[in-house]
This record gives C-alpha cells, sequence and structure tokens, in this order.
C-alpha cells in the first residue's frame, strides 16, 4: 500500500444488484481506480438485512474528507488514498491527518 494523491473524478450514489452503492472515481494522474463498493443498505428480502445502515456515516465521511457539504461538490476535489492494484483501503483529507477507512469505522 502507499499514499497517493488524487483527483476526484466522479461520483455516484445508485442500487447496484438491489443495494445502495456509493462510488468514487479517483484520478491519479493518468490511471483511475474506485472507491467504494459497499453493501450501504440492503433491502429486507435480502439474506443479510439489517436494519442498521452505514449509509449515512459512509457519505457523510467520504464528505467530510473531501471538504464538501454536497455531495456534487465532490467532483474535481483533491485527496489522498492509501490503495495498492486492487482497491482503495482508505481515504484522505487532502492536507489535514483525517482519513476515512470504512473496514475500521464498521468493524470488518
Amino acid at each position: 500500500m502507499e499514499i497517493k494523491n488524487a483527483i476526484i473524478e466522479s461520483v455516484t450514489i445508485s442500487i447496484e444488484d438491489g443495494f445502495l452503492d456509493v462510488k468514487l472515481i479517483l484520478n491519479y494522474g493518468g490511471a483511475c481506480q474506485a472507491f467504494g463498493g459497499w453493501v450501504l443498505y440492503a433491502p429486507k428480502d435480502w439474506t443479510h438485512h439489517k436494519v442498521k445502515s452505514f449509509a449515512g456515516h459512509f457519505i457523510y465521511r467520504v464528505m467530510e474528507v473531501a471538504g464538501v457539504t454536497r455531495w456534487e461538490s465532490l467532483a474535481g476535489k483533491t485527496i489522498r488514498a492509501l490503495s495498492d492494484y486492487s482497491h482503495v483501503e482508505q481515504i484522505g483529507h487532502i492536507v489535514n491527518d483525517d482519513w476515512f477507512n470504512p473496514r475500521k469505522d464498521f468493524n470488518l
């Protein structure tokens, strides 16, 4: 893993395969990588359904780390990313030592 600067190229909040998902496309200056892909909410008919949802926390922390108050303002913001060739482990504020790691925050 290494820390790299990234520009958020685009963002989506969507329902993918029946569950709520958020994705950020990070541009490292020639190469792009997605951050997200977490099941933020699964409908009741899913076997792993829980009333407790991580969606609010996930969305809030992404916006907080990027320094925005509106989701659509994420595009074009510069952040840091801790990643390897297969996934982005966490994202961080470009200047402050503020990192969001879903695996740690959600005890996964």
